[in-house]
């Protein structure tokens, strides 16, 4: 393996387990354990549980932290309160992404943010850029964390016993500091990548190991399984979850991505919020939207989709849905064509494959 790829504190750990690894975003990963299927399929039934130690993560701190904040993000940051997180887009002046990020209020002028692996560096860049004038401290800390993800409609029946806080208590997208987990200090967050109930654990890397080792003996009666980054795709894109260079990326506008419900413009000026109110006004001319094939073929990234014999979009992510048992898929389409029931083909192999505009989410998970 090349020096230059990176490994998480568990990278020991996986392959001790027989994990398939691949380069991931620089990152050496695994795939699967057991097989896509069998681990998709324990998240939705039971828990996976899933090492994204990858991710990166920012503080920012000082007294300008919120206007600062509030310039770059397309959310009203405003709007937290200690010991909630808030999904938002680190913005561009287009308004399109140079991000997707989870911001976490610890306490007034200090907020922890988790950006993607592969955007770590640049985000961090990008924060910089625009911190001139503000009074603010930003720090990439990205190598003082490793990050654990405990998901499936189990969770709760795996985690309680081990720690003292109320789980039940811990609404979705709060999170809480300093949680004893096995002897060691972790912060708990109940967010997730995969539309089931779920929380992600952050740790110091040292640590890492030994409560991945604990969860997965605590969890195997509850059918808890290593889950890896194939399982974590086809969960999040039935859950309609977008991915940083795949559904979202600095060509493409929080409000094309379906989106909007993040963006607030209403809050004051922020990075490119002239275009989106610009775009808003006028109305988008494609949108993100789900799609269904009527055909055995699956649809794969980067697929050309088609319209009355003309190209109209690109599959921006495509796989067969191990739940619904049928192939489904993501593009952006012309906005006339965004419908629930438009007809559309894929082009797979030189063949044009009938599909059909779905409503998404594809699976929602029932509360």
């Amino acid at each position: 393996m090349s020096e230059t790829v990176k490994r998480t504190p568990l990278n020991a750990a996986h392959r001790a387990l027989g994990a398939k690894m691949v380069d991931f975003a620089g990152w050496d990963m695994p795939v699967e354990y057991a097989g896509l299927v069998a681990e998709h399929m324990a998240v939705r039934t039971a828990a996976g549980l899933f090492d994204v130690s990858h991710m990166g993560e920012i503080t920012v701190r000082g007294a300008d932290a919120l206007p600062f904040l509030q310039k770059v993000t397309c959310n009203d940051v405003s709007k937290l309160v200690d010991g909630q997180i808030q999904y938002s887009g680190l913005m561009t002046e287009q308004g399109t992404f140079v991000d997707d990020i989870l911001v976490h209020k610890f306490a007034d002028n200090d907020y922890f943010i988790c950006v993607n692996a592969s955007n770590a560096d640049k985000d961090y860049a990008h924060f910089l850029k625009y911190a001139d004038g503000f009074d603010v401290e930003v720090v990439n800390a990205s190598a003082d964390y490793s990050q654990i993800a405990l998901q499936g409609p189990r969770m709760i029946e795996i985690l309680q016993p081990l720690i003292a806080e109320d789980l039940a208590a811990l609404k979705y997208y709060r999170f809480a500091r300093n949680v004893s987990l096995f002897g060691l200090n972790v912060m708990v967050t109940r967010t997730g990548y995969t539309g089931e109930d779920g929380v992600e654990i952050y740790s110091a890397p040292d640590d890492a190991e030994k409560i991945w080792t604990g969860l997965l003996d605590a969890g195997r009666d509850a059918g808890l399984v290593p889950a890896g980054l194939g399982a974590r795709n086809t969960l999040r894109l039935e859950a309609k979850m977008a991915l940083y260079g795949h559904e979202i990326d600095d060509t493409t506008t929080v409000l094309e991505a379906d989106l909007g419900w993040i963006c607030k413009l209403d809050k004051g000026d922020f990075l490119g919020s002239d275009i989106l109110k610009k775009q808003k006004a006028e109305g988008v001319t494609r949108k993100l939207v789900g799609f269904e094939v009527e055909d055995r073929a699956p649809v794969r990234d980067g697929y050309t989709i088609v319209a009355d014999g003309k190209e109209v979009g690109r599959v921006t992510s495509g796989s067969p849905s191990p739940l619904l048992k049928k192939n489904i898929g993501l593009a952006y389409l012309p906005v006339e064509l965004t419908a629930v029931g438009t007809a559309i083909s894929a082009v797979v192999r030189g063949r044009e494959v009938p599909c059909r505009v779905a409503a998404t989410p594809f699976y929602k998970r029932q509360k």
